[in-house]
């Protein structure tokens, strides 16, 4: 059994998903059991998103969600149709008639359960389940969707859920790159990532796989092969362990424009203030990535931490409504700010990793706002003018263009 997950741009015309479903039709016709998992249509969840703005400057989240599910399930049943026309039988499902059960948080909904029954009894018939990613329903059969990128989770989770031999990921890249080659010409694709690699990379940037895709990948060992649409070739394999020669220090750079930073300043130098700021914003949903706190003075200090330049708005008035409560003395926020980070199990214990990238940086005149750590990453705020001008600089700097 083999989950094929296609994205936007490979489902974005007619023509396109003739080719789609040529390729899904030759894959049943090899043997093998099919489940596909799509995505709307090319640029259809940003416009309805900016319909719903039209009409409302700040939509409803769960009347967001009831409009952006639809791209998906327009998707859906094109797909099928296709496929019944070529001969094969096939019938779309929504998250909800696919069994995909979720959490309550709308645009941001995480799967607890899938239920896949359904897919199975078709499966047992000879069809061939088109299944609309990147949403569910919650206890409360209201719908969610999970995010941005969130059809990848969708298939590695049915994936899990019905113990499939293989996640394919098909969009409109080759596979996986030391760099987004947009940026870097010279940028390789690899032919192996680790999960952990990779979910460093999603985390910070890399928009080829969504980071709860990867996490549910490793967790249930699912090896996922994200390959282009457009084309036969062999793309990446994310496994567990990659081949000895395919080992490097540093394994790819990602960078992440839509990031903004948040300073609570003078703030009580105390146990529990930090709690105080940081559980409305995880209440509602919303991740804080690089945390900077400066050394105490006269009992006050300053708390600096980074989050999406989207949740900016809303995060800014959850933490002033905190900062009021444990006694700061303001609150100031900006956007315009990337992060650079670099990623690679090869760096785990290897010293002078860091001191190369902050050097290479300086050298270029890139000022560092920020610096966050983890076994296998480095990550920099940065100016947003000067993040592709960063990735540049590190992919030549660690020799990522080099076989």
């Amino acid at each position: 059994m083999i989950v094929q997950k296609y994205g936007g741009t490979s489902v974005g015309t007619a023509a396109r998903i003739r080719r789609v479903s040529r390729r899904i039709a030759k894959t049943v016709k090899s043997g093998e059991q099919v489940v596909v998992v799509v995505s709307a249509m090319g640029q259809t969840t940003d416009r309805l998103i900016a319909l719903a703005r039209s009409v409302n400057p700040e939509p409803p989240a769960r009347e967001l969600d009831m409009l952006v599910a639809n791209g998906e399930t327009i998707t859906a049943p094109l797909v099928a149709m296709c496929l019944q026309s070529m001969g094969v039988p096939a019938v779309s499902l929504s998250g909800l008639q696919a069994g995909v059960q979720t959490s309550a948080h709308h645009s941001r909904a995480r799967i607890h359960a899938i239920k896949p029954d359904r897919i199975l009894e078709l499966l047992r018939d000879g069809k061939v389940p088109v299944v609309a990613g990147f949403q569910g329903v919650t206890e409360d059969l209201e719908v969610t969707t999970l995010g941005r990128g969130g059809s990848d989770t969708t298939a590695v989770a049915l994936a899990a859920a019905l113990k499939a031999d293989a996640c394919e990921i098909f969009t409109d890249v080759d596979g996986i790159f030391t760099a987004d080659p947009r940026i870097v010409k010279s940028a390789r694709k690899l032919a192996y990532i680790r999960y952990d690699e990779m979910l460093e990379l999603a985390a910070v940037g890399a928009r080829v796989m969504h980071p709860r895709a990867v996490e549910l990948g490793e967790l249930y060992r699912v090896p996922i092969h994200v390959r282009s649409s457009f084309h036969d070739g062999v793309g990446t394999m994310i496994v567990a362990k990659v081949p000895m020669e395919d080992r490097q220090r540093v394994r790819g750079i990602a960078q992440e424009s839509n990031v903004g930073k948040i300073t609570v300043i003078g703030v009580a130098d105390r146990p529990g203030v930090a709690a105080a700021i940081f559980e409305p914003l995880g209440k509602a949903g919303i991740s804080v990535d690089v945390i900077v706190q400066n050394i105490g003075r006269s009992g006050r200090t300053d708390l600096t931490f980074s989050v999406a330049e989207s949740d900016l708005k809303a995060a800014e008035k959850l933490v002033k409504t905190a900062a009021k409560t444990v006694g700061a003395t303001r609150v100031a926020s900006a956007g315009g700010i990337a992060k650079l980070s670099i990623v690679g199990t090869g760096m785990l214990g290897m010293p002078g990793i860091a001191g190369r990238m902050f050097r290479a940086l300086a050298d270029a005149g890139i000022n560092i706002e920020m610096i966050s750590t983890s076994e296998i990453r480095i990550t920099c705020l940065v100016a947003r003018d000067q993040v592709e001008k960063g990735v540049r600089v590190l992919h030549k700097t660690f020799e990522l263009d080099r076989d």
